[in-house]
């Protein structure tokens, strides 16, 4: 039986409901850490030939590795590995995993919740209610049936929330340069350029990577060009919108909404007129998992651990070219 660590911020909140069928395979030879007692005390780390991670993973550099011979696995049950992988990680050949697509699930189920939402122009609606303390008597909204929803890139997330779609009466576009026409098919949708899925899109989903390439992609004409009560929703990265450029067309068309569970700067900074527009939302980067919903991160990283030991191909293995195209 292989000798296991954990170490992460909440050891409850990811591997609460699999950590006894963990245990089965697994021999942790001592209680989980956290980054502050591995880095306190590395020599813990001397027996562990797997490492059970998630929020809160120390950087697995050189210095840190020293002290960890035997190490042959890390699953981390959460995201990105950016925050924590090194040149010296990928140099020892060390099998790593993560639960990035449990995590993007989640989001892809936020993503649907607001589309279905916005096709109503709910957030619209509530704003009404609650500033004039009455109901509307006309209501006018697209709803869903034929409605165009469009999505910016066609990665994991985006094509979930494409598959998602596919149950739904609406017509999906797709602006991503590095998706075939062929891929596309397969996932029902049409690929348009960024200025059409703008001007097409009742609602408007961002799902690009912060990549130097995306940085500044959304501006402000995106949204001027936009069709009347469109909705835009980024659960993305801020970085990707030049965020006074869409201020400045929000500020002009009450019309359109901004659903934005990310922001450039994180939180926005204190004054920002994102606080206080009524054709935008804010919410404190929820769409990932959050709660129970983190549980399945763990259930992915069991899962993994089963194929790892059966000498299978594993699901969600991270190499450092992955690395480089991660959100």
């Amino acid at each position: 039986m292989l000798k296991g660590l954990y170490i992460l911020n909440d050891f409850n909140l990811i591997y609460g409901s699999v950590h006894e069928e963990i245990g089965k395979y697994i021999d942790f030879y001592t209680e989980p850490q956290t980054k502050q007692s591995i880095l306190q005390t590395p020599s813990i780390l001397s027996e562990a030939e797997v490492i059970f991670s998630g929020w809160g993973c120390p950087l697995l550099d050189e210095k840190l590795l020293q002290y960890a011979p035997k190490l042959q696995a890390v699953f981390y049950g959460s995201g990105s590995v950016k925050g924590f992988v090194t040149d010296a990680f990928w140099e020892k050949n060390i099998t790593l995993s993560s639960a990035y697509a449990a995590n993007g699930l989640s989001v892809a189920e936020y993503t649907l919740s607001q589309i279905l939402f916005s096709l109503k122009r709910g957030w619209s609606f509530v704003n009404y209610v609650k500033r004039n303390h009455k109901h509307l008597r006309k209501r006018d909204a697209h709803g869903v049936y034929g409605s165009t929803i469009g999505i910016i890139s066609l990665g994991m997330i985006g094509r979930m929330v494409c598959e998602f779609l596919k149950h739904f009466d609406v017509r999906v576009i797709a602006y991503d340069p590095y998706v075939s026409q062929e891929d596309a098919s397969k996932l029902q949708v049409e690929l348009c350029s960024l200025e059409q899925i703008f001007q097409l899109g009742d609602v408007v989903s961002l799902h690009a990577p912060n990549l130097k390439e995306t940085e500044g992609l959304i501006t402000g004409s995106h949204f001027a060009s936009m069709k009347h009560n469109a909705t835009f929703i980024n659960t993305a990265r801020g970085h990707v919108v030049r965020e006074h450029e869409m201020i400045e067309v929000l500020q002009q068309r009450q019309d359109i909404f901004a659903l934005l569970d990310v922001t450039y700067p994180e939180p926005p900074v204190e004054g920002s007129p994102l606080y206080h527009l009524d054709n935008v939302i804010l919410t404190p980067h929820i769409a990932g998992a959050m709660n129970r919903e983190c549980q399945r991160m763990g259930k992915y990283m069991l899962d993994e651990l089963l194929r790892y030991l059966n000498g299978e191909e594993l699901h969600w293995g991270i190499t450092r070219e992955k690395v480089v195209n991660m959100a």
